[in-house]
């Protein structure tokens, strides 16, 4: 793949996170008094750390942004994790734990069989991992009550359903790209990685629009 082509699906990332915050911003009116009250703060904390990784590379010349993000998976996985647990009925002490599970992964290979200051691979899988099982368990939920009749207006199912696509696609690759030294075109990569995220905001961006006027849950 050629770099003209990377470098625009990486801007245009860059860009539906940044539109996806301002169009959640917009329709805040639907789920202010719901359990995601809190979502548009995660959408501009979001924005804030990819332009604060911008300008750390661009102005103070550090090329690894690894312990920024380290630290942004470290709140995104706290509030998902607390977004769950608070929306299931059941197995809501499985969500709960899982949050502590990763963050003694982390502790472990941050801290003792690692650096911090690099990528931490392998508690990012557990946290992904983990998170994916969370939002099985709400489609399970969902599934068995009157609220699937109204997913296709209901703001969570659209933010379930882009999290569930993006973190199953990001695993396997940030498994692989560990070793992109030795692979071959490795640009498909993170070419992959950045529609992963533009799809995520695309389907957050269908909730804000589609949902119902109220959300109620």
């Amino acid at each position: 793949m050629d770099s003209e082509t990377l470098i625009f699906l990486r801007n245009s990332s860059t860009f539906f996170q940044l539109a996806t915050a301002l169009i959640g911003s917009i329709y805040y009116y639907k789920y202010k008094d719901s359990l995601l009250k809190h979502f548009i703060f995660y959408l501009w904390f979001i924005v804030l750390m990819e332009y604060s990784g911008f300008i750390i590379r661009k102005y103070f010349e550090i090329q690894s942004n690894h312990l920024l993000y380290n630290v942004f998976y470290v709140i995104s996985f706290a509030y998902l994790f607390y977004l769950y647990n608070s929306v299931l009925k059941k197995k809501k002490k499985i969500v709960k734990y899982s949050y502590i599970v990763y963050i003694i992964t982390l502790i472990i290979y941050g801290f003792f069989v690692g650096d911090i200051n690099e990528f931490q691979t392998i508690p990012y899988v557990v946290g992904a991992s983990l998170l994916i099982l969370a939002i099985i368990f709400y489609f399970t939920e969902i599934l068995a009550t009157e609220k699937v009749l109204h997913t296709k207006k209901n703001l969570l199912f659209w933010i379930s359903v882009g999290l569930l696509l993006f973190y199953v696609g990001s695993i396997p690759f940030t498994i692989t790209i560990n070793y992109y030294a030795n692979i071959k075109g490795v640009s498909y990569l993170f070419a992959i990685n950045y529609s992963l995220i533009i799809v995520l905001n695309l389907c957050y961006i269908i909730g804000f629009i589609w949902s119902n006027k109220k959300q109620l849950y």
